[in-house]
């Protein structure tokens, strides 16, 4: 399985959803409202920074391991074997739960292993890494411990 970074993974994406969910106004007329109608110009070049060739970014869940990888062809960057966590905590920053984004950090006890910043709806990835890990898990203690050269 593999997801993209939203916007909400930059520090300017979670200034521009702070400020998008600013509801002072009056009627339909917000603040916020009036902030992402001027800057939509804006945010589509972040949007659109972030798919250059050299700057994309995807998480990808394997059957072994949860990969932070970079680039057109990718090169994992950062990874963490699915046996090297037993937690997943989504952490929402400020500005993050307007675009439904979150971060999600792999705990091994109280140890942080690997965060993946601005996921865009968090709880389905987060399910589906720790089903992935169960079922590795699962098969890897069934498994006879390995005779002769390794």
């Amino acid at each position: 399985m593999t997801v993209w970074p939203s916007v909400a993974s930059t520090g300017f994406g979670r200034m521009l959803g702070r400020l998008y969910r600013i509801k002072d106004g009056f009627g339909p007329v917000s603040v916020g409202r009036l902030a992402l109608l001027a800057t939509i110009p804006v945010g589509l070049m972040l949007y659109l920074s972030m798919r250059l060739p050299w700057a994309i970014r995807r998480y990808r869940l394997t059957n072994r391991r949860v990969a932070i990888e970079r680039g057109i062809n990718p090169k994992v960057e950062q990874y963490v074997d699915l046996d090297r966590f037993d937690a997943i905590d989504v952490v929402v920053q400020p500005g993050q739960e307007w675009y439904a984004a979150g971060d999600l950090v792999f705990r091994r006890g109280q140890i942080e292993t690997l965060r993946l910043p601005g996921v865009s709806r968090p709880e389905s990835f987060r399910r589906v890494c720790l089903e992935t890990r169960q079922a590795y898990v699962s098969v890897a203690a069934a498994q006879p411990e390995l005779v002769g050269a390794r």
